[in-house]
């Protein structure tokens, strides 16, 4: 805010994946059963996935409405961007698949009810930003009326439930650990891997043994005894716990570090070139401002790329 940019077609092709992640969220849950229902109360919910995204709504909604007091705009589309392809979309949905294809037919309804609750929330919180996708979205899940004459959100704070929020955000920063490591080694997505549990406290494990079936599915792990080890594993840390992932067979550790070492070296030497040229005067004193900070952007960004694979050279020289 504050100064003038210009016009990036990232931007816009940001804007329009945007867009076409939300009309498909809608009609994923249109799919799959779920319609408004009137006067459904999400604190009713017993699913904790359902109590999760329920809380997780309503301290986006108060986010967003400071934002949009505080004329923070920006902040705004941030908080939502950011909440509805990841919270909702990437880890909502995926989590309650199970659960609108399973066999437990009360737990389906209640999830097709929070479901749709859920994305009538965010249509009216995205109305004043994206007025005429949410508009649209609205009548073809069966909103009554018009959006834009529906009041904003008024959730009440009784909808956090803070057992929920304590078993599924670990569980999401754990699956985000492992999918990293997974990603850093060259993992095949489809492959699963054995994993187990290194020296777990008590609550951690027991966490992490309720909701087995989402790290199989998510994480693509298959847990084992602690007994059942290889020397070709890495440790993953997780929140309270530690991850041992079974590389035999999955990955060719020689072949990982050749790779991982050429990737570095390459990264280094970029580096080197750039600072070269942020040291150079000649480059300071002629160069436009913004090209001299897109220089220090790039350079960040392959520092931050070399740091990583870093990690996961030290992390697989370990194991």
């Amino acid at each position: 805010p504050g100064r003038d940019i210009n016009l990036s077609e990232k931007r816009v092709e940001g804007g329009r994946n945007f867009a076409t992640k939300l009309w498909n969220a809608a009609r994923y849950a249109e799919m799959n059963g779920c319609r408004f229902v009137e006067d459904f109360d999400p604190r009713s919910c017993q699913r904790k996935e359902n109590r999760w995204i329920a809380g997780a709504t309503r301290d986006c909604a108060m986010a967003v409405a400071a934002a949009l007091e505080a004329f923070r705009f920006d902040e705004a589309a941030h908080l939502l961007y950011h909440f509805v392809w990841g919270t909702f979309c990437d880890w909502y949905l995926e989590f309650t698949k199970p659960i609108l294809t399973g066999d437990d037919a009360a737990a389906r309804r209640e999830t097709q009810a929070a479901t749709a609750w859920t994305l009538a929330q965010l249509l009216r919180l995205l109305h004043p930003l994206m007025p005429f996708v949410t508009e649209e979205l609205w009548r073809e899940l069966g909103g009554a009326g018009l959006l834009i004459s529906k009041p904003w959100p008024g959730l009440p704070p009784d909808l956090h439930d803070p057992a929920a929020a304590a078993e599924m955000e670990p569980l999401i920063q754990d699956i985000s650990a492992i999918r990293a490591v997974r990603a850093e080694l060259n993992v095949p997505p489809g492959t699963s891997i054995r994993a187990n549990l290194f020296d777990p406290e008590p609550a951690a494990e027991r966490r992490v043994r309720s909701n087995s079936t989402h790290y199989e599915r998510l994480a693509r792990v298959q847990f084992v005894d602690a007994s059942d080890h290889d020397e070709t594993s890495v440790s993953v840390a997780g929140t309270q716990i530690t991850f041992q992932l079974h590389l035999r067979g999955v990955v060719d550790i020689a072949k990982e570090k050749a790779r991982l070492a050429k990737e570095i070296g390459r990264l280094d030497a970029d580096l080197k070139k750039f600072a070269q040229k942020l040291a150079n005067p000649d480059f300071l004193a002629k160069a436009k401002p913004e090209i001299i900070a897109e220089q220090r952007e790039r350079e960040a960004d392959v520092r931050r790329e070399r740091d990583r694979l870093q990690t996961a050279y030290a992390r697989i020289a370990a194991g």
